[in-house]
């Protein structure tokens, strides 16, 4: 018998026993239907599975919170139980409980814009959402930790779909493509796509060995210049972007290069040029103090801009990445976008920083790749040949730094709330371009 939320799907003998195992453990300590355990541990699966067998939900605690967001979160959760090592194998199964409504999982949002939230999914939300995905060939990869959604969404998808995963600890662009030479499947976000393709790009044998046919890529826009170097590097294989959110789960999904196209029963309104969802997909609580607080069934948003045309999404933003300077509106995610086909740019992030007179001021900051120098006037001015070809004037950043790695979200996107209170306290180590 397979655990309730993978509907059928099929998982490695040893994580089954070790899941059986966790079950048993839990049970013993009283935990079963309705309760709440947080898993600080690297075995999570293991966990996560043994305690959807006993009908309770799971938090995947971050090793990456500061002490601040981990408190606030465990105290928004109040796990009934915290659990860490590894739960024992067993070989006498137990019977699986709870129903489709059942909350198996207590996601958190990303925190690129701020505190994490604390959201509660049920098994049929995700069962549902890997069934609008559709099923992939294995083995999958997962390049990344579990304690993000995205991975553990991958994850547990390629067990729905019957394949297997190959699990990396944390995001490495030399192991990803290591482990590429034996995965067909990949789940990653734009950034880690960029920095896979600059990694092939410099070594051909690596690109020869390469057994990828199947790129999903969540969260933000796939540019077309990352678009078309997927083209060159790896022909054979098809990117799968897909457009969601932890409140909503899958919104809408690109298949064949058609653009985002809205999930069957995910109904989409543009309200003022943001985007409203009602989908039966979504989130049933939020959790805060302890307290599940119900949400309202129906349509709600999370603040991203778009364009629909009754058939193709286009996702332009959070409303909340804006940058007020000089009387200006500027979309850091618009800036973002085309300072990233820069070569050089291993990624970027636009943020705003006070300025006594501008209020603040469009302030790029770039992560550069491994053999580049943030030195000297070659990145720089090609830098700002950019921002001059592809933005207005006042969208163009009037402060430029260099890092040589952006804090990141555990799903590898560029920690945008971090990265500005890191700059305002003076505890982000960057240099002038």
């Amino acid at each position: 018998m397979t655990p309730p939320i993978l509907g059928g799907g099929s998982v490695p003998l040893p994580l089954l026993k070790r899941a059986h195992g966790a079950a048993r453990w839990l049970a013993a300590r009283g935990i079963g239907e309705g309760a709440r355990i947080a898993v600080d541990a690297p075995d999570t699966l293991a966990w996560l599975l043994g305690a959807d067998l006993v009908g309770a939900a799971t938090l995947v605690v971050e090793p990456g919170w500061t002490q601040r967001e981990r408190t606030a979160v465990l105290t928004d959760v109040a796990p009934d139980l915290v659990v860490t090592g590894s739960p024992d194998p067993v070989s006498d199964w137990v019977t699986p409980a709870g129903d489709g409504r059942t909350w198996f999982l207590m996601p958190t949002t990303s925190g690129s814009s701020g505190r994490p939230k604390v959201l509660a999914r049920t098994r049929d939300s995700w069962l549902d959402s890997f069934a609008a995905l559709g099923p992939v060939a294995g083995p999958v990869l997962i390049p990344g930790p579990l304690s993000s959604s995205l991975f553990l969404f991958g994850a547990l998808h390629a067990f729905w779909c019957g394949q297997d995963v190959r699990l990396l600890p944390r995001w490495s662009p030399g192991a990803a493509v290591e482990a590429a030479r034996h995965a067909t499947t990949v789940h990653l976000v734009p950034a880690m796509l960029t920095s896979l393709l600059a990694v092939l790009d410099r070594h051909p044998e690596a690109r020869r060995d390469c057994a990828l046919r199947t790129i999903i890529c969540g969260g933000a826009h796939v540019d077309e210049a990352t678009r078309a170097r997927l083209a060159e590097l790896l022909p054979d294989a098809e990117l799968v972007p897909y457009y969601g959110s932890a409140e909503h789960s899958l919104i809408a999904v690109d298949r064949g290069g058609a653009g985002l196209r809205p999930v069957d029963g995910v109904g989409i309104e543009v309200r003022a040029g943001i985007l409203w969802v009602d989908s039966p997909l979504s989130h049933s609580a939020r959790l805060v103090g302890g307290v599940a607080e119900e949400v309202h069934k129906g349509w709600s948003t999370v603040g991203d801009r778009v364009s629909f045309d009754g058939d193709v999404l286009v996702v332009h933003g959070r409303a909340a990445a804006m940058v007020s300077s000089g009387g200006k509106m500027v979309s850091a995610e618009e800036v973002e976008t085309v300072l990233r086909a820069v070569p050089g740019v291993a990624d970027v992030l636009v943020v705003g920083t006070p300025h006594r007179t501008m209020g603040s001021l469009v302030t790029a900051v770039v992560e550069t790749v491994a053999e580049t120098t943030a030195d000297g006037p070659g990145l720089v001015h090609e830098l700002r040949a950019a921002a001059r070809s592809g933005l207005e004037s006042g969208k163009r950043p009037r402060r430029w730094l260099a890092v040589r790695e952006l804090p990141r979200t555990a799903s590898g996107k560029p920690a945008r709330a971090t990265v500005a209170r890191m700059l305002a306290d003076g505890t982000l180590t960057t240099e002038p371009l």
